[in-house]
């Protein structure tokens, strides 16, 4: 009996200290537990704040971040006193987070220039080019509009030395005479013969400069010259793509101190009438501001197309010429018949319609 107590015993302490040993080694080989990071919120601009711009609660949201990567210069939901009332020392877009440097004092903050500069981003210029009704899509472009822009140009041959176009002036050259023939003996004897003069004088003619055709009919040569100007060549072609239009028209002068004291116009006097913008500033390269000037000064033919501002899209663009238009359209070069039609047609007329407007009288 005493035996069995004992086994029991034994066999009693073997199990509890296989149950230690199994919960001591689970204890041992399990991970130890990981700490959850501690998340801090710091502040962003919620929408597109401008340079100058006053610093307000509706301008701002919140973001989580862990703690270990936050930076003094952010701004915590602790810190909101000092962030509100501040001024933005430059253009904060929607979504960036700000940090100490982007914000100032309204004093430290010295904004110059007009308020729409602003609004040109870092990199970017804005530049006016003259335009019309037609180069406007009859004034649908207008201010924040994307466009793009074509240019058309005229071509002509030119002499490469005068830069004049051709075909050059043509003029006749007249000799005046020829020295007279001198004979005499030098010191050694030998007789001695003067040189020919030749002096030229130019009378100009006026005629265009021509070329010799020979007829194959009665095997003569002629003298044929242009009966007109050299008729210039067109190109057009697309120019710039996806462009930002800053103003159509002219911007509001600077109100001077003596226009800000005169008194409020009367609300019921006559209002002038709205004046038809004559150009359009566009935001654009600093290098395309440069060819932009270069067509202005050499009379390039500008115009705007409209296009949908979500379209990012870049397309090439072949240029139109007659050859193009010739090939691309399938537009034949009409025969030379012995018959036509009758009056005869040198230009393209519009057809008068029964609706038309008269014309005014003068």
């Amino acid at each position: 009996m005493r035996r069995a107590r004992t086994l029991i015993l034994v066999l009693l302490i073997v199990i509890i200290a296989l149950v230690v040993g199994f919960v001591a080694l689970r204890q041992f080989l399990a991970p130890p537990p990981t700490e959850q990071p501690t998340y801090v919120e710091i502040y962003y601009a919620a929408q597109n704040i401008p340079q100058g711009g006053k610093i307000t609660e509706d301008v701002l949201a919140t973001l989580s971040i862990p703690q270990e990567r936050v930076v003094s210069v952010m701004f915590t939901r602790d810190e909101l006193p000092f962030l509100v009332d501040k001024t933005a020392r430059l253009p904060l877009d929607q979504g960036v987070v700000i940090t100490e440097p982007m914000v100032g004092d309204s004093s430290e903050v010295a904004i110059s220039g007009p308020d729409w500069a602003s609004v040109i981003p870092p990199g970017m210029t804005a530049m006016s080019v003259p335009i019309d009704r037609l180069g406007t899509s009859g004034y649908a472009v207008n201010s924040g509009a994307h466009v793009n822009v074509n240019v058309c140009l005229l071509f002509v041959d030119v002499d490469p030395a005068y830069q004049t176009i051709l075909p050059n002036l043509t003029a006749i050259l007249t000799g005046t005479g020829l020295g007279g023939i001198l004979q005499g003996a030098d010191a050694q004897g030998f007789t001695t013969q003067g040189l020919p003069i030749l002096s030229l004088g130019v009378v100009s003619s006026g005629a265009a400069q021509g070329r010799l055709e020979l007829d194959p009919s009665v095997q003569q040569p002629y003298y044929l010259i242009p009966s007109e100007a050299q008729r210039p060549r067109t190109v057009c072609q697309t120019l710039l793509q996806d462009v930002v239009v800053l103003r159509l028209g002219d911007f509001p002068l600077v109100e001077s101190a003596a226009t800000a004291n005169q008194q409020p116009a009367d609300p019921n006097a006559e209002q002038p009438a709205p004046v038809t913008p004559d150009l359009v500033t566009l935001v654009v390269t600093p290098q395309d501001s440069v060819t932009l000037s270069y067509l202005i000064y050499t009379n390039a033919k500008l115009s705007l197309t409209l296009r949908n501002p979500s379209d990012q899209t870049r397309l090439a663009t072949e240029a139109s010429t007659l050859q193009f238009l010739l090939s691309q359209y399938n537009i034949p070069v009409p025969a030379k018949l012995p018959y036509a039609l009758h009056p005869a047609l040198t230009v393209l007329v519009s057809p008068a319609l029964p609706n038309d407007a008269p014309p005014p009288e003068e």
